[in-house]
């Protein structure tokens, strides 16, 4: 299994974690406010088992080699070489706090990449930590969710000499953007969204501070100002940085650069006016604002400010473009001799595509399918239009944003596909449809126009038919809906939409849920897991295909729900296209289950790699895989 977590940059609220921790004693201190991202360098593993140690070997930014080390997996030989110190130590206190929760093994860790600058305010240690904690979790599944894997990563952290703030292991994150706001030992994390990307630049300032020395002296602060510049710290990492930040996100939300320049200038100078006071030797910083005020990057920058604890150590700027991006990297290297590394903030990719799999024979409403498919057989819509079923699950695709859709069929039934969607009706037949119809053949044909056909030539199951979409979906996440099912949703959004908006909005794939009683589970795909979203999107720890009433009450409750109700599938998915491989392992493999292909163990993997949401769809799902629950459709549907 092959991890990267990237390093971690505060954008804005550098010392708010701490200082908002204070709360514990003082409740008029405010709370701490930041925002951070993931940078676009870290640190690559390959990690796997091993029955009973860490046995570790790193890779230096310069390319050289260290170790294998071992360390048994033994809690006081961990605890030991975690007070020790040292690159080592990082990834024995994580494995110590694991073994205090969880029952696991050991593990085989190769950090064979690694191009994230060492003490620099970019969280190298604690991209470190969350590694270890994701490998743990991933390799034995120990279910946690991403908050789950910071806080093993933090407690693993502290366990060393190192003490850092609970904000650096919000590089577990990934790229993305995260506000996160402190209140004593609570944490709440919102993860955000650029419209369009940002360009930054950080630079290594070549200079030195002493860290340590400065939160001491800020820390001097709390949990009571007792004089006038220890009541100016609390007002900057208070109110100031709270109004600070909330308009940084706002304005990130908007993707308006102009402003974020404009906020870093302001938090640079409210931060020198009410920080620099209570530390004077380090945060004086001669190199840092030689730095931001250096003449010939203004053309290309829109606002800077210092990075982590501030001081010499590393500078920020936003950038008009990306040209501007690669000139001020240009202009620094080469006026100042500072290395420098880029960070571009970038929009989830937008999801294009749909699959629907049609190629089912449709057994289970023979006769009837042998006439026609059941993918064909007519709905009647809201509007009294007889639509077939295809084209109701084409329409809530194209709802949803979708560009293309892709339908899976069988080489003798596109042609009834084809001249559906791509074929006018005859002049004749044509000029005896109704004005309202005969614009409706009209929208037809521009249906058609996006969508394609794929054939499956052996029907060897669900996961087959989706795999047979590879080529054509490439490297982008895809919507998947069932041929036999349509969706109708109980708000302005439809079922569909309500899918693309949660992955834009959290990164990770996504699985449309709903309640269903414990006697009818049998009939489904369920899964279980952590809400992250009150009772609306749940961070799945576990699928579970058409599970037992006993495995289910043992396996699968989830919180908040009636002991006699469980989540299961919706119909409807967002999925990254790392499941391809998966699939095409299982191919190449032979590994199928009851005689076929299945999607739900793949699907299972990637939650186990990558991560996986459910959402609670705010519709329903009307069957026509059976004739009675096509009867029910018949008489609801149009309601």
């Amino acid at each position: 299994m092959k991890l990267f977590v990237p390093g971690r940059i505060c954008l804005f609220g550098e010392h708010s974690d701490w200082a908002g921790g204070y709360r514990r004693i003082n409740a008029d201190i405010e709370q701490g406010y930041a925002l951070i991202a993931g940078t676009n360098q870290g640190i690559w593993a390959t990690v796997e088992p091993h029955p009973n140690a860490l046995v570790l070997t790193s890779t230096t930014n310069d390319g050289e080699r260290v170790g294998p080390h071992e360390i048994p997996m033994d809690a006081n030989t961990l605890l030991e070489v975690a007070r020790e110190g040292g690159f080592w130590s990082y990834i024995a206190g994580v494995a110590y706090q694991v073994m205090t929760h969880y029952h696991v093994r050991g593990l085989v860790i190769d950090n064979y990449k690694t191009d994230l600058p060492i003490r620099k305010g970019l969280s190298s240690s604690a991209a470190i930590c969350v590694l270890a904690a994701r490998a743990f979790n991933r390799v034995y599944d120990l279910k946690m969710t991403i908050r789950g894997e910071m806080e093993i990563a933090y407690q693993g952290e502290v366990t060393t000499p190192s003490r850092c703030g609970r904000m650096d292991q919000g590089c577990a994150f990934g790229n993305r953007p995260v506000l996160m706001i402190f209140d004593g030992d609570r944490l709440e994390t919102n993860e955000l969204q650029a419209q369009k990307d940002l360009h930054f630049v950080l630079v290594d300032l070549n200079a030195q501070k002493d860290t340590m020395e400065i939160l001491a002296r800020l820390n001097r602060a709390y949990p009571f100002a007792e004089n006038e510049v220890e009541r100016g710290v609390q007002e900057l990492l208070g109110p100031i940085n709270k109004r600070i930040v909330q308009q940084a996100v706002e304005a990130l939300v908007d993707s308006d650069r102009e402003r974020l320049g404009c906020l870093m200038g302001e938090a640079q100078d409210f931060f020198d006016r009410y920080a620099i006071p209570a530390c004077r030797e380090e945060l004086t910083a001669p190199m840092l604002h030689e730095v931001l005020d250096y003449e010939p990057l203004r053309p290309h920058v829109l606002g800077g400010k210092g990075v982590g604890s501030q001081g010499d150590g590393t500078a920020q700027f936003i950038c008009h473009s990306e040209d501007d991006q690669q000139a001020v990297v240009e202009i620094l290297e080469r006026d100042l001799g500072m290395s420098c590394l880029k960070l571009t903030l970038q929009p989830s990719p937008k999801v294009r595509k749909a699959v629907i799999p049609a190629a089912g024979f449709g057994t289970r409403l023979f006769p009837a399918t042998k006439a026609t498919k059941k993918e064909l057989f007519p709905i009647i819509d809201r509007d009294g239009v007889a639509k077939p079923a295809i084209l109701l699950i084409v329409e809530e695709a194209l709802d949803a944003g979708i560009e293309e859709v892709f339908i899976i069929v069988q080489e003798d039934d596109m042609e009834d596909f084809r001249r559906f969607f791509n074929v006018q009706v005859s002049i004749e037949n044509y000029n005896k449809l109704s004005p309202s119809n005969q614009q409706v053949a009209k929208q037809l044909l521009e249906i058609g126009r996006r969508v394609k056909f794929i054939v499956q030539t052996n029907q060897e199951g669900f996961g087959h038919a989706v795999y047979c979409a590879k080529e054509v979906i490439g490297d982008e996440p895809f919507l998947l809906m069932l041929g036999d099912h349509i969706y109708r949703s109980e708000s302005e959004r439809s079922c569909a939409r309500q899918l693309v908006e949660a992955y834009q909005r959290h990164g990770l794939s996504v699985i449309g849920l709903r309640r269903t009683p414990e006697k009818a589970i049998a009939n489904f795909g369920t899964v279980t897991g952590v809400w992250v979203e009150d009772q609306e999107v749940l961070n799945i720890t576990e699928f579970a295909e058409k599970p037992t009433v006993d495995y289910a009450r043992t396996n699968l409750q989830v919180a908040g729900l009636p002991k006699d109700e469980y989540l299961t599938v919706f119909g409807q998915y967002i999925i990254k296209p790392q499941i391809f491989d998966y699939l095409e392992e299982h191919i190449k493999h032979n590994v199928r289950e009851g005689g076929e292909f299945q999607l739900t163990s793949t699907l299972d993997r990637l939650r186990q790699e990558d991560g996986f949401l459910g959402l609670m769809v705010d519709g329903k799902r009307f069957d026509i895989g059976l004739p009675d629950y096509y009867l029910e459709t018949l008489r609801t549907f149009r309601k």
